[in-house]
């Protein structure tokens, strides 16, 4: 078994000081790949050093929604040269969030869109944070005209699965749709193409079941895997596999 985590943050403070262990104990899970993800110009920076130290490591890099107001032009050329990096393979995380209310919407929105039409010009898919904001999350996407990206830690039902579905976005799981009371992420992992489908930590957080209120750690998407495979009634192995592909395909990268 071989799983791509393809959101998770080793460039964390959690992990800052004993990677090399997160990434041993990782691989003895399955987890073979991963995607570091940044938010602001110094995560981004060390999610790039730790792409560059381990082979089976990449970034991506952009402005969370929450740094929306850290954002200007020198932030936007600084961007621009961390995404021309190797081993960069996206842009994110971007997007809305509405919960811990860091940024006026009026920001989030300007940033957000900004940092798309970077991305479109840049070939690159975008990693899409939306936290209690799916209905000016999923208009400023189709405004946008985007069809490649990923929302991440996906946490809505069947009918937003297939809005942001008919727009060429993937999803990806994260262990929140292990809970037990999350029914309706099981429905949509259940309904979710199975081309479309990610799996992933957002590691140090939410923690899958049955680890949940601990420390996550990239190791830990086998057990979201495990869950995944439980509601679509097949086997780890193969949502592995299947998730496995479908990172290699968005990010264009080669086994």
């Amino acid at each position: 078994m071989q799983i791509f985590d393809s959101h998770t943050h080793l460039n964390d403070d959690a992990f800052r000081d004993n990677v090399q262990a997160y990434i041993d104990h990782a691989a003895k899970l399955g987890v073979t790949k991963m995607a570091i993800v940044g938010s602001n110009r110094a995560m981004n920076e060390e999610a790039i050093q730790l792409a560059h130290q381990y082979d089976n490591l990449y970034a991506i890099v952009g402005f969370h929604p929450e740094e929306a107001l850290n954002y200007n032009d020198e932030e936007e050329v600084i961007l621009h040269q961390q995404l021309a990096d190797e081993k960069v393979i996206g842009l994110g995380e971007i997007g809305l969030d509405y919960y811990q209310d860091q940024a006026p919407k009026a920001a989030q929105f300007n940033v957000f869109k900004r940092q798309i039409k970077i991305a479109q010009e840049m070939n690159l898919p975008i990693s899409v944070h939306n936290r209690d904001a799916f209905e000016d999350t999923y208009a400023i996407l189709k405004e946008c005209g985007v069809n490649n990206g990923i929302i991440h830690s996906f946490n809505g039902d069947a009918e937003w699965l297939n809005k942001f579905i008919d727009l060429g976005m993937y999803v990806s799981y994260s262990g929140v749709a292990s809970f037990k009371k999350t029914k309706e992420i099981h429905d949509a992992v259940e309904k979710t193409p199975s081309d479309k489908m990610l799996v992933e930590t957002d590691a140090p957080y939410l923690a899958p079941e049955p680890l949940r209120g601990h420390q996550n750690e990239p190791g830990f998407t086998l057990y979201t895997v495990e869950a995944v495979a439980r509601f679509r009634d097949t086997t780890p192995d193969k949502i592995a596999e299947m998730t496995y592909q479908n990172a290699l395909r968005i990010f264009g990268l080669e086994d």
